[in-house]
């Protein structure tokens, strides 16, 4: 599955100067709605992470998803997967599980993202879970910004990688691009403005 291909068929594959959610800048962005408007591609790219997932034998009991970019990733892969999907929502800029979510003792939970770049919203989404008992055995993403290693990869996550290194990540694709601080970016320092195209932003 050429996953690359499948984002630039969608338009979902963005050159420009972009404003990550990490506050960096980057000359390339990925929009992954654009590829999960579809619903048979959703589901095509569901089922084949799904497959990574059970060929490693982990036992999950449900999928939960940051919201907002998360929610359709994370619920077509809890399709796939034939398990519970709940969701974690920023309440005052912090992670909550609402909604009448219940998160059982002891209950193995994945955590999936539409991108990981550092992994800091799904970590923040494993910390609720675990604050109300449940484990976290998985993350799991469409793609990977390749900051983090994926499972079957060899590597060293990057420093700004988030997620720990104990737990696998499971993703279609690594997409490396480069990523500047605001200070120390060439676009903003040839006059250009950096434009945020994600959830958190116009």
């Amino acid at each position: 599955m050429n996953v690359e291909q499948i984002y630039k068929d969608a338009s979902a594959l963005l050159e420009g100067h972009f404003k990550l959610s990490s506050g960096n800048h980057s000359k390339y962005y990925l929009q992954s709605a654009k590829v999960l408007e579809d619903p048979k591609t959703a589901k095509l790219l569901a089922d084949a992470l799904a497959v990574q997932i059970k060929e490693s034998g982990i036992k999950i009991d449900a999928v939960c998803s940051p919201a907002l970019g998360g929610l359709i990733a994370g619920f077509a892969l809890a399709t796939a997967l034939d398990v519970r999907f709940i969701f974690a929502e920023r309440v005052d800029g912090e992670m909550s599980i609402r909604r009448g979510f219940e998160v059982k003792p002891g209950e193995t939970y994945l955590i999936c993202e539409d991108i990981i770049t550092t992994g800091g919203s799904a970590l923040e989404a494993a910390k609720q879970i675990k604050l109300a008992g449940g484990e976290v055995v998985a993350y799991a993403a469409l793609a990977n910004r390749g900051f983090c290693v994926r499972n079957g990869v060899q590597g060293e996550p990057k420093s700004n990688c988030k997620l720990p290194c104990d737990v696998p990540l499971f993703a279609l694709a690594d997409f490396t691009f480069e990523m500047y601080s605001p200070e120390d970016c060439p676009m903003c320092k040839d006059g250009s403005v950096a434009y945020k195209p994600g959830s958190r932003g116009n």
